[in-house]
């Protein structure tokens, strides 16, 4: 299983836009067959952090994914709160 975790780092006021959106991209991201791990906002730093998962090739499933009218319809008229991302492949260790 591969793991991604992702961290948003969110302009001031967008954060409570964002955690409203989020649940919409959930059921797309489990059709291309991903796992939302969790999800948190960050508040104290303005940032929101989450992690996916998938089975297989997690490289051409997220191409899959992205390029996906779902996805798109997913984001269209959401006003993106989001300055930066750091995206990185992990691992569990414990």
């Amino acid at each position: 299983m591969a793991t991604q975790l992702r961290r948003y780092e969110v302009a001031e006021g967008g954060l409570d836009r964002l955690v409203e959106w989020f649940p919409k991209i959930i059921p797309v991201r489990e059709k291309y067959g991903f796992t939302v791990n969790f999800a948190y906002a960050d508040r104290d730093t303005g940032e929101f952090v989450w992690s996916v998962s998938h089975p297989g090739d997690f490289t051409a499933a997220e191409a899959d994914y992205a390029g996906s009218p779902e996805r798109t319809a997913a984001f269209e008229g959401f006003d993106n709160p989001i300055t930066a991302m750091h995206i990185s492949m992990i691992e569990e260790v414990v």
